[in-house]
């Protein structure tokens, strides 16, 4: 107990230490967004439909400024989408488009590769409302806009983006989720949850085993070869359903669960039903 105890500290403070360049990932669902906390870094995932999407800082002391322009880098990736950064009426900047020297930018933490149109730095930013205004020539376009440089990952947000980067995977970088898994982000995830599994099954076997003792409930084994063989299967099987679509928490937790039970020859059901496979 005292191991898996340490195992799990060990799994939670690596994905609690965000790898370099990792930003907080956010879905965009509007036309309109409100940059909240605009020193600490975010990335902005949307899709242009038919208008410019328009990001607000609203600023009331001075700031370390970031904005920075990236697309998917894929097959029909249009090098058009342009950032345009102001200050009140006054543009400070503009970022992407046509005309930029666009470089391709492999990301570290999500394991994918894009786009790169540019950044935009400034230290100390004047206080003051600020807009960033994302636009193409036909506004059809994927980007990603990445806004501040403070790394800021609580455990929330990272499993927060553990379950987020699969979906972007599939939806904006047209990959399979499955990639995610050369990610410390994701095997790590993998691993606090199999932790939890086993911390669970380790728990309520002690409580059975304790409070039944005498009784089938509280064997130290209950199943035999063939539901061995079974768990087995079912935890390569949920594993994989896991990581090549959503990397659901509760498949990944019953998949961890399922191997408890094949290394220890124990069932969960079966004993909460009185039930015994295991030969004498």
């Amino acid at each position: 107990m005292k191991s898996a105890l340490f195992a799990l500290t060990i799994a939670l403070f690596l994905l609690m230490a965000p790898p370099a360049f990792a930003h907080q990932p956010r879905m965009v669902d509007s036309t309109e967004i409100t940059v909240l906390d605009p020193a600490v870094s975010k990335a902005y995932y949307g899709t242009l439909s038919g208008e410019p999407h328009v990001y607000t800082i609203t600023a009331t002391e001075p700031f370390d400024l970031y904005v920075g322009i990236l697309i998917p880098y894929v097959t029909d990736s249009k090098k058009d989408v342009s950032a345009e950064v102001r200050l009140g009426e006054e543009v400070l900047t503009v970022l992407g488009g046509e005309e930029a020297d666009w470089e391709s930018m492999f990301e570290f933490f999500g394991q994918s590769t894009y786009w790169d149109g540019g950044e935009y730095k400034k230290e100390q930013a004047a206080a003051g409302v600020y807009t960033i205004t994302v636009f193409s020539p036909q506004n059809d376009n994927k980007y990603s806009l990445a806004v501040g440089e403070l790394e800021a990952f609580t455990l929330k947000e990272t499993f927060s983006a553990a379950t987020m980067v699969p979906e972007l995977k599939r939806d904006f970088f047209n990959e399979s989720p499955i990639s995610f898994i050369k990610s410390p982000i994701g095997w790590g995830y993998i691993l606090v949850m199999y932790i939890l599994a086993f911390l669970f099954g380790f728990i309520y076997r002690w409580l059975l085993k304790t409070f039944a003792a005498g009784t089938v409930r509280g064997v130290r084994s209950n199943i035999g070869k063939y539901d061995k063989a079974i768990r087995y299967a079912l935890w390569l099987g949920l594993l994989i359903w896991a990581i090549t679509t959503t990397w659901s928490p509760w498949l990944l937790f019953f998949s961890g669960f399922a191997l408890f039970e094949a290394i220890f020859s124990w069932c969960g059901l079966y004993a909460a039903f009185g039930r015994n496979t295991c030969p004498l």
